[in-house]
């Protein structure tokens, strides 16, 4: 059964082209899954509805609503995987609802609390300055923090005001880098990533200390250093700079198609999440200012 998840996995990975960390969270979901199978001695080629149901049951107990949906989501997508295969007939899930899920809130940075986190990095130094052009780029292309750290020297025109990237399912899009951003990376380039690379060849844009890929986990660290440096009462996360930036997009006028294009995402209902931030900013702004409120 192991060999089937195996391929399983290959097939997300290949076949539907889901992003690294998603095929990473289903594994692990499976892992799980499985290891509940073998406790309670039950045959994955031959379950029942009820001896699901038992392991939903258990992760309501221990799991949050949305770790269950995907626990869920992953359960169900295999069942597929094995119909499609021609190892079951009928598949034990197919009845198996998924948690219905509120949209949540984003946090988002006010456009003041932004320019405090953009001024913390000491642009002096060789770190300094990748820190800062690796802040400016978040704010000015909305990118995930896969994409951030992902990104190749050649994927950043700064002639043209650019650059191309990857995002999930592994759909490139092109991004519009703004005039900060572009002297940010520019400087970067010309008096701290060579410092930094120590000789190392790398098409990565941004390197650590040791001239390695710069980590998902270590961007984490630097952003939430710097937000607390300046004094930010908020948390400070790459994913909350990528709401601020389509936040303020909209606020300043934007529309929600090019701001969804922008941010990678496949259906306009993502985007659209973001309106309620702005709505509720225009009904606070309101309250705060109208003579009559």
């Amino acid at each position: 059964m192991y060999n089937l998840v195996d391929q399983f996995i290959d097939y997300l990975r290949v076949e539907r082209g889901l992003a690294g960390n998603t095929v990473e969270a289903y594994s692990r979901d499976l892992n799980a899954f499985f290891q509940f199978l073998e406790d309670k001695e039950f045959s994955a080629l031959h379950l029942t509805e009820e001896q699901i149901e038992q392991y939903v049951s258990t992760m309501r107990g221990r799991l949050c609503q949305r770790s269950v949906a995907r626990n869920i989501s992953a359960i169900k997508m295999f069942f597929r995987f094995l119909a499609t295969e021609g190892k079951i007939e009928i598949s034990p899930v197919r009845f198996l609802q998924t948690p219905r899920l509120s949209k949540r809130l984003p946090g988002v940075l006010s456009q003041g609390e932004v320019e405090k986190l953009l001024m913390q990095p000491d642009l002096s130094t060789p770190r300094g300055k990748r820190d800062g052009a690796m802040l400016e780029i978040l704010y000015a292309t909305g990118l995930r923090v896969s994409e951030l750290v992902n990104l190749k020297v050649l994927a950043v025109n700064l002639e043209a005001g650019y650059l191309r990237t990857f995002g999930k399912g592994s759909k490139e899009r092109i991004v519009p880098l703004g005039e900060k951003a572009i002297v940010a990376v520019r400087e970067y380039l010309s008096g701290g990533r060579r410092s930094l690379a120590k000789r190392t060849s790398s098409p990565y844009l941004f390197v650590s200390s040791r001239g390695r890929p710069m980590t998902r986990q270590g961007f984490w660290k630097i952003i939430k250093k710097y937000g607390q440096k300046a004094g930010i009462n908020k948390k400070v996360t790459p994913h909350s700079i990528r709401h601020s930036f389509a936040s303020h997009l909209l606020e300043g006028g934007a529309d929600l198609r090019s701001v969804q294009v922008m941010l990678g995402h496949s259906d306009i209902s993502t985007t659209q999440i973001y309106t309620h931030v702005t709505r509720q900013r225009l009904k606070e702004l309101h309250e705060r200012c109208h003579p009559r409120p």
